[in-house]
């Protein structure tokens, strides 16, 4: 079982459009409503695959009841800490190019008193987890190291666990020694401070971020592929995608991909590139299921392009 923690999930409505004009006013050509957040995507996409998950979500007001409902209605088993503010509502406009314009609310403030809740929940099902997901912002109440402290706790469950964050979340995290890490190429540029030009830029960071305690760095570099760095070896793996329609949850498809499959080796990453190249080709925010995996698209070597120039090259922000 995969146990997922979203400590800022969301409401997240997609629309189509023909295209973005500022100042006009757009038709949606179709329109999505799904549960969001990084930690919930990923129970999405591991429920999708027919996996058991639990997404351990803080939720408020109506927004926040709607969003149990829906994960109810994928399968997944929630277990929801309620807050006093309601849920933030995220709203995002998709162009048929794959260009994606997102409007993020900031979302509830926790008090210390949820905060606390929210932990304890955590604990109350860890026992029953192979994995722990940690996934996405902190919302307002939390501080940097909020993440650091909930690894710490994890690994005195017995746990594994993952953790999807950036910025100094993730530089706090750390030292807590995370099973794996996984930030995009923006994200890892950040976390060491300088720009990614190359496979091999990436592959370097990520080994710096294993220095650092991580334990293994699974790194998304878009259309480039991803790259795993663990103290077993280092992978390249790509998958070809014919359409882009939306990145909404790619990378937390990738997530679950890669610990559905174990959350280690070189077949481990082939899942979390099959299931981001999938999730790249749906509309929104949807999560693939089997049908949607390709497979035979995907190629995984142990002979890292190093010198490949990175098309999405990330930069320190």
């Amino acid at each position: 079982m995969i146990l997922t923690v979203t400590p800022n999930p969301s409401l997240d409505r997609t629309y189509e459009v023909p295209a973005l004009e500022r100042g006009e006013v757009l038709r949606a050509r179709a329109e999505r409503v799904d549960p969001g957040g990084k930690g919930v995507n990923v129970s999405r996409a591991v429920a999708a695959a027919g996996h058991r998950t639990l997404a351990v979500v803080p939720l408020g007001g109506a927004p926040g009841a709607l969003v149990a409902e829906l994960l109810a209605a994928q399968g997944i088993e929630v277990a929801p800490v309620p807050l006093a503010g309601p849920t933030r509502s995220n709203i995002a406009l998709a162009e048929p190019d794959g260009t994606l314009t997102k409007i993020n609310a900031p979302g509830p403030e926790l008090t210390p008193d949820e905060a606390a809740a929210l932990v304890a929940a955590v604990g109350a099902h860890a026992p029953d987890a192979d994995w722990i997901a940690c996934c996405g912002s902190l919302p307002r109440g939390l501080t940097p190291d909020w993440y650091a402290e909930l690894v710490a706790r994890a690994h005195d469950f017995g746990s594994r666990i993952a953790l999807d964050t950036s910025g100094p979340s993730l530089l706090a995290a750390l030292a807590a020694r995370p099973d794996v890490v996984k930030p995009n190429a923006d994200e890892l540029a950040q976390a060491v401070g300088r720009p990614l030009l190359t496979v091999g830029d990436a592959v370097k960071a990520a080994g710096e971020l294993r220095e650092r305690g991580a334990g293994a760095v699974l790194a998304s570099l878009g259309a480039d592929g991803q790259v795993l760095v663990s103290g077993d070896g280092t992978w390249f793996g790509s998958a070809g995608v014919d359409t882009v329609r939306s990145n909404v949850g790619a990378g937390d498809a990738s997530l679950a991909g890669f610990l559905a499959a174990g959350g280690e080796g070189p077949e481990a990453l082939a899942a979390a590139v099959a299931h981001g190249a999938a999730a790249v080709q749906l509309p929104g925010s949807q999560m693939p299921t089997p049908h949607h995996l390709d497979a035979s698209a995907v190629t995984v070597t142990g002979d890292v392009p190093l010198d490949r120039v990175l098309s999405e090259q990330g930069s320190p922000r």
